[in-house]
């Protein structure tokens, strides 16, 4: 990526927000254009400044960041920022919600510094991210539902044999490198594979990837 990667920092601790803005500014490749304390504001903030990644908080007074994320997601047009949530709770009752919204990521404010602004990275070029114990939480979710007795979902249809089973494993939280391994693939075919099943579903990452696989029953967590 040649072109410097644009973030908003939000949340509602001014030491943390600072901090985490502190830590971005002093990476190669990316400036922190803005920052908000609450989520009205950081909806103000993607308006004036058309970040590339917002790191939004979710607990946060005035909007929450999952409606702050929703408002976002919903502007016109065509490009939208990627938007990595962080919070302090690993068990945070929102972790579904924040990726229903649009959220691509989702990352604990106790990850190490090198995480995060590899987060950011991540997020940036396209791919979701979820925390190990986020994904684990999400399946958790899933699991405690009571089973979909629906057919598979017609959209489904528009992929292969094998792109289904690429997205059973994306939805198993495996890597790139770990879907190449566990298929004996290249992990170019992989990343292939994965960007033709995000734009037959018309899905921006892989985090939506996880929810849908699991929404449409494609995937069921065992319990």
């Amino acid at each position: 990526m040649t072109d410097s990667i644009r973030v908003v920092v939000v949340d509602d601790q001014a030491m943390v927000r600072q901090g985490f803005a502190a830590l971005l500014a002093a990476q190669d490749g990316i400036t922190v254009a803005g920052d908000a304390a609450d989520g009205e504001a950081a909806v103000r903030a993607v308006r004036t400044h058309d970040p590339d990644v917002v790191l939004m908080d979710i607990r946060m007074p005035v909007l929450d960041g999952i409606e702050a994320t929703r408002r976002i997601m919903a502007m016109p047009g065509d490009r939208h920022p990627k938007v990595l949530v962080l919070t302090t709770f690993d068990l945070d009752d929102y972790v579904f919600e924040a990726l229903r919204a649009g959220a691509s990521g989702f990352l604990l404010k106790d990850a190490r510094a090198d995480e995060l602004v590899q987060a950011v990275r991540v997020v940036a070029a396209g791919d979701g991210l979820l925390a190990p114990t986020v994904t684990r939480r999400l399946i958790a979710e899933f699991a405690r539902r009571p089973a979909s007795s629906s057919a598979r979902p017609t959209r489904l249809n528009a992929l292969t044999p094998r792109e289904t089973e690429v997205l059973e494993l994306i939805a198993a939280g495996l890597s790139n490198g770990e879907i190449a391994d566990r298929l004996v693939l290249a992990e170019q075919t992989v990343k292939t594979h994965v960007g033709r099943i995000l734009t037959k579903l018309d899905l921006r990452d892989r985090a939506q990837a996880v929810v849908l696989a699991y929404e449409t029953g494609l995937v069921r967590p065992s319990t």
